[in-house]
């Protein structure tokens, strides 16, 4: 059995998000959770409220144990762009995108 959960809307950079991820595909949740409290990054502790939540539901609706449970898929996604104007000389002015991420996570029961 499988749950999978997403978080939309992340004001993170998807490029940013992916390097903690690689991190944790594949690792058993309790030595994913330590990973992520130990990473000193932007992206740690949303993923971390990602990963927390989906090892809930697995654990209360599909009455999973916790002990058996890995990261069996993790991925980011490009969200929503917010285009912003900065001023510039001789009255111009440069987009500045400010990138969001959708992140999804799923956990699995060991064979």
């Amino acid at each position: 059995m499988e749950t999978r959960s997403t978080q939309k809307h992340i004001r993170i950079s998807p490029r940013k998000v992916k390097i903690v991820l690689d991190l944790i595909r594949g690792k058993d949740v309790d030595t994913a959770v330590g990973i992520l409290k130990n990473t000193p990054k932007a992206a740690s502790p949303e993923i971390l409220k990602l990963l927390t939540k989906v090892t809930a539901d697995a654990e209360n609706n599909l009455s999973l144990n916790r002990d058996n449970l890995y990261v069996s898929e993790c991925f980011v996604g490009p969200g929503m762009t917010l285009k912003r104007l900065m001023p510039r000389a001789k009255g111009s002015a440069d987009r500045i995108l400010k990138r969001t991420s959708h992140i999804t996570i799923a956990v699995a029961e060991k064979e």
